[in-house]
């Protein structure tokens, strides 16, 4: 029952919540490129609960759609193009939910520009572009502008929880399933245009990013990957995709990923990582000498991008007690065996044991935000969460390692170039 109302209290408060803090006087604005449906969950209610953010401008190709939507959302300022926004000195910070294939000339010219970037993810369209962006002189200085790919469910402290209890060089074997229905999706949508660099390997490039987060480590080699495409004309865009991946030390990995599912498979496992680790030797000293505990651990998250709604961490360790063989090695004589299981949820830093503010109805994106400012302000971040160029360049490496296993080219590269 407490589970129940919980959810119930969680889900009021997110899309009914209350009154934010007064602005602080030197509150960052942001301008938000486009008039994008991600923007009101991804920037503009958390800059409703936030001090030190104001949600100041929006620029859209269509003046009439950028009018209309910062008529909705309280937007103060419209502007005609991207660069007039941009030109604007008092705009300290940008919001880029433009297409993929956009983001790379756009984070460039707002850097440019002095602003700060928050970036939708995936950060740019291939490797090329991520390098060209992310080892451009501009960020290489002290006082570089900050530039932040938004893998926003990495700042949420049930994220920090989950990867606290893997044991990374005793990995086995990970799995990620993203499962979207298509019904949010469509069959108009700019996923679905090459040119934009769509597909479901770019869209759900959250699994790429999990599996690097969960061994800390870069693939050797994909595998494998199976890919279903639109139909033509969209035949360069998949839609779904299945791939296998090597790391490190043998492990191996599997990635599972549709734009077009239903809403039955996002609910039966459409948002889980599962991680198996290899049997390791644990110390216990209560043991004889001729004796060891061996542990086999899985551990599994639910829900892990949006978090907010509901999560579990489900920790499960196998144990065994067995003689050691006269070698030292741990092969002999099987003495005892059980399991035991544990769930863990984190809503708040605190519940993830973290110091920083913090409230059960915050969504990702808040705490994205948060350490999106912090890191501008030169703050902690309370997890020590963060996405910076060598890691936005790690996972277009691996989205493109996918894309040439499968025989699809890999999203066009952007023509532009800082002058």
């Amino acid at each position: 029952m407490a589970g129940v109302f919980g959810f119930a209290q969680r889900f009021w408060q997110i899309v009914s919540p209350p009154t934010g803090p007064p602005k602080n006087p030197d509150a960052l604005k942001f301008g938000i490129l486009g008039a994008a449906n991600i923007a009101p969950p991804a920037i503009i209610v958390p800059a409703q609960q936030h001090g030190d953010v104001i949600i100041q401008a929006v620029a859209a190709r269509n003046k009439d759609r950028a009018a209309a939507f910062a008529k909705k959302h309280g937007i103060p300022q419209v502007f005609d193009s991207y660069d007039a926004l941009l030109a604007d000195p008092s705009i300290d910070c940008v919001f880029i939910p433009l297409p993929n294939g956009l983001h790379y000339e756009w984070a460039l010219k707002a850097l440019a520009a002095g602003k700060h970037v928050l970036c939708e993810k995936p950060s740019v369209s291939n490797t090329t572009e991520a390098e060209l962006l992310f080892r451009h002189p501009i960020l290489q200085n002290a006082d570089s502008p900050v530039m932040l790919e938004a893998f926003h469910y990495r700042f949420h402290p049930a994220w920090t929880v989950f990867t606290s209890f893997l044991d990374r060089p005793n990995i086995a074997h990970a799995k990620v399933n993203m499962m979207i229905p298509k019904v949010i999706i469509g069959d108009n949508n700019i996923r679905w245009e090459y040119s934009l660099a769509g597909g479901a390997l770019m869209d759900l490039c959250y699994t790429s990013s999990v599996l690097r987060g969960v061994f800390g480590k870069e693939p050797e080699e994909c595998t494998s990957c199976e890919v279903k495409t639109q139909p033509e004309p969209q035949q360069l865009c998949d839609n779904t995709f299945d791939a296998t991946w090597k790391f490190p030390g043998g492990a191996t990995a599997e990635m599972h990923g549709t734009l077009v599912g239903s809403i039955a498979q996002m609910i039966n496992g459409g948002l889980v990582c599962e991680v198996m680790h290899r049997p390791t030797v644990v110390a216990d000293d209560s043991l004889p000498a001729d004796q060891e505990k061996v542990r086999t651990r899985k551990v599994r998250t639910n829900n892990f991008l949006f978090p907010t709604l509901y999560h579990r961490i489900d920790v499960e360790d196998t144990f065994v007690i067995r003689k050691k063989t006269a070698g030292g090695e741990g092969t002999g004589e099987l003495i005892k065996t059980w399991k035991t299981k544990e769930s863990k949820k984190a809503y708040t830093f605190g519940e993830g044991g973290f110091e920083g503010e913090s409230q059960p109805y915050w969504l990702t994106y808040r705490y994205q935000l948060d350490a999106f400012v912090d890191r501008i302000r030169g703050r902690n971040i309370p997890t020590g969460a963060w996405v910076d160029g060598e890691d936005s360049i790690k996972t277009m490496k691996m989205i493109d390692m996918a894309y040439g296993k499968c025989g699809l080219p890999l999203r066009p590269t952007s023509s532009f170039r800082l002058a």
